[in-house]
């Protein structure tokens, strides 16, 4: 329905291509009944999702989750996310935010997952912003983690 990244790569997308069976990766769509969030590759000239992907219903996404691909999601592009597997985590670049869902959620998506955006601050450094009214500047002056 609409795309939010790879128009360079790939305009247009008529098929998405996964494997036949979640023992090898493949992810299961019911197709023409929901719509969905999918993050994937493309090689070849074909887009491929699997397990490792972010793949979810649209409406299982949150408000914030919703609100961040239409209006925050972007100002983050020049941020990086660092996964945190066991804490203690640090950050080793003002560039980057450390997600923890992957420690405190098993890599279920969890609050910060759910919740949050890594958005680049004034200074120039990045951290989490969980905000309700779309920002309408490029950077944002959020104390909130």
């Amino acid at each position: 329905m609409k795309m939010y990244r790879g128009f360079t790569k790939m305009p247009h997308v008529q098929y998405i291509h996964t494997e036949a069976s979640e023992s090898l990766c493949g992810v299961k769509l019911e197709v023409n009944k929901y719509q969905y969030l999918l993050t994937g590759r493309i090689f070849d000239g074909k887009v491929y999702i699997g397990l490792c992907n972010f793949v979810e219903r649209w409406d299982q996404l949150t408000i914030s989750q919703r609100k961040g691909l239409n209006y925050r999601y972007h100002l983050g592009c020049n941020c990086k996310i660092k996964t945190c597997y066991y804490p203690p985590c640090f950050v080793s670049s003002k560039n980057e935010c450390v997600w923890t869902d992957m420690a405190a959620s098993f890599g279920y998506p969890g609050h910060q997952t759910k919740h949050y955006a890594c958005i680049r601050q004034k200074g120039g450094s990045c951290s989490w912003y969980r905000g309700w009214a779309p920002p309408d500047k490029t950077i944002i002056n959020a104390t909130d983690p």
